[in-house]
């Protein structure tokens, strides 16, 4: 149960393993298809992301930033990027997730210098596309497009895709500055490596005082971290985290939610099932059987 790709930061594209590893997810009022458990949980991806706001307005938060787009504007998240989103009240929106060897054509092709400029600059995390320029209206134009093909798709589907996919990046690449790298900020540096000690000590009894130990800060500064990079506190943010490793567990494996209780952190099963019902509105048997009739 502790393979890799179960960590919690690492969260692996569902089409991963497939012929065509792109994956877009239809958001609607807090209900996505493909479903998840939905915690509203800091989370990064191998995988470029493209989101288009088809109506309200949604806020993607990483360690260091917010932005906000509105119905018909659109976010880019390069990959790697520690990130959430959030709806802001009514809201619906696809995020297209794909990995940027779509972008390179071939293997040893030339192309790839334009793909990796970006995708290796650690000061490029996120791109906000408003209406006020052309560009970002062409953008914004293409990301309609791929939206409305996944609801009209033809025998030409995954095509049709890849030269979408292929022009956004070329209108993107050619629009963009490419900022010098800098040193990360002092906060996110230090959050990474108390994220990382979370992913890698879940299981165990944490108490604050490791949280702080594990990027060599005070008690004090750890909760400040996390309230300002998170806007929750480091118990709250725990929890959703054992909660979301529990609901993979429940749905990829045969565990009994007893032994799943334990090896999430959870030392009691009433507790374990009272806080899941109240992060997800099931019991964990429940959540189970849902997951197995799709």
């Amino acid at each position: 149960m502790k393979d890799s790709k179960e960590r919690y930061l690492n969260s692996v594209n569902l089409n991963s393993e497939t012929e065509f590893p792109y994956l877009v997810l239809d958001v609607c009022n807090g209900r996505a298809l493909p479903r998840n458990p939905g915690f509203q949980v800091m989370h990064w991806h191998e995988d470029l992301q493209f989101i288009y706001v088809l109506d309200g307005a949604i806020e993607v938060k990483t360690l260091e930033q917010s932005f906000y787009a509105e119905k018909g504007e659109g976010i880019f998240l390069n990959k790697s990027v520690v990130h959430r989103v959030r709806q802001i009240g009514s809201c619906h929106y696809n995020s297209f997730l794909f990995p940027a060897e779509f972008l390179g054509f071939y293997a040893g092709s030339p192309a790839r210098r334009f793909v990796d400029s970006v995708t290796e600059n650690d000061q490029i995390s996120v791109y906000l596309f408003r209406r006020e320029t052309d560009w970002c209206r062409e953008i914004l134009s293409v990301l309609k497009r791929l939206s409305e093909l996944e609801r009209n798709k033809t025998d030409f589907y995954v095509y049709e895709v890849l030269t979408a996919l292929c022009s956004l990046w070329l209108i993107l690449r050619k629009n963009i500055a490419l900022p010098h790298e800098k040193p990360k900020s002092a906060v996110s540096i230090r959050m990474g490596k108390v994220l990382r000690f979370i992913e890698e000590h879940y299981p165990e009894d944490i108490t604050l005082e490791d949280l702080a130990d594990s990027a060599n800060i005070s008690k004090s500064e750890c909760t400040r971290c996390f309230k300002t990079c998170l806007n929750t506190t480091p118990y709250k943010y725990l929890m959703e985290f054992r909660l979301l490793k529990a609901a993979q567990f429940l749905r990829d494996t045969e565990e009994p939610v007893g032994r799943i209780a334990a090896e999430t952190g959870f030392h009691q099963i009433s507790h374990f099932g009272k806080c899941f019902k109240e992060k997800t509105g099931c019991s964990p048997r429940q959540y189970r059987e849902m997951e197995r009739k799709k």
